[in-house]
């Protein structure tokens, strides 16, 4: 069994600011039993729209701000996972990026936003660049496995069931997920979708209003969300248990009884 955390703000555009949030409720996470805390997308720097701000702010994932990521997870003994913007040298545009931190401070997993948020009047291609298809990276804490993807992934079930083909048992899911007609709606019911089709935890941290919808939350493999921070600036913490995973899918075989594969078009 592992503790795992979400954590819910709304970043700005102060990238120090961000990192002493981060710390403040990563340090909340961790003193309620945490070891897996998971902070939303853009955590480094949001501005009011994706534009050249964003660019502006980006930063190698060597730069001050993973290292200050890095030294939050070592100093807390977690593993921290969150959303920063990654400059690409030799490309006008950058890379919306997870990094995952180990409890060492080092760099124990990535993911490269896949789907580009170019819906809803938005166009995130015009700043960011796709990550690259390829072998999804995942970690361990106390024998369970966590894979990452990034909000508007979430509307694309075969990321997530490639995710959990490479072996996850738990989904961690950072995202700005922006307000809307119904997007709380589609938020909460793609979150349950996925761990119910997958039979997996997901942990789901959303950036707060204005700039997000909240409602971060953490779902088990049947669906039922355990947490959810609904509006609140905070934390919520949940027990991910191996035991429950494999209870729901003796219940449920849906992997075990699939007759389709995921292949990259």
């Amino acid at each position: 069994m592992v503790d795992v955390a979400v954590i819910q703000f709304a970043p700005g555009q102060d990238k120090q600011e961000n990192l002493r949030t981060v710390r403040t409720l990563a340090a909340e996470a961790a003193g309620r039993g945490a070891k897996v805390v998971v902070a939303p997308e853009y955590a480094m720097f949001t501005a009011p729209r994706t534009d050249e701000r964003i660019v502006e702010s980006a930063e190698a994932l060597d730069g001050e701000f993973v290292g200050g990521l890095a030294a939050t997870a070592k100093e807390l003994d977690v593993h921290l996972v969150a959303g920063v913007n990654e400059s690409l040298p030799g490309d006008d545009r950058i890379s919306n990026t997870l990094v995952a931190l180990g409890p060492g401070g080092d760099i124990v997993a990535t993911y490269r936003k896949l789907h580009l948020y170019d819906a809803f009047g938005y166009k995130e291609s015009d700043v960011i660049r796709a990550g690259e298809i390829g072998a999804p990276e995942t970690f361990a804490v106390d024998g369970l496995t966590f894979g990452m993807q990034t909000c508007y992934d979430l509307r694309f079930p075969e990321v997530t069931r490639r995710i959990v083909d490479a072996g996850a048992d738990v989904l961690l899911l950072p995202a700005q997920w922006v307000p809307g007609p119904l997007k709380e709606d589609h938020w909460s019911t793609l979150i349950r979708a996925r761990a119910i089709e997958n039979t997996v935890y997901v942990a789901a941290a959303d950036q707060s209003a204005r700039t997000g919808a909240g409602n971060s939350m953490i779902v088990d493999p049947m669906g039922v969300t355990l947490v959810s921070l609904g509006e609140r600036v905070g934390t919520a913490v949940a027990t991910v248990d191996a035991e429950r995973i494999t209870e729901v899918r003796e219940k449920n075989p849906a992997l075990a009884l699939r007759r389709f594969t995921v292949s990259e078009i």
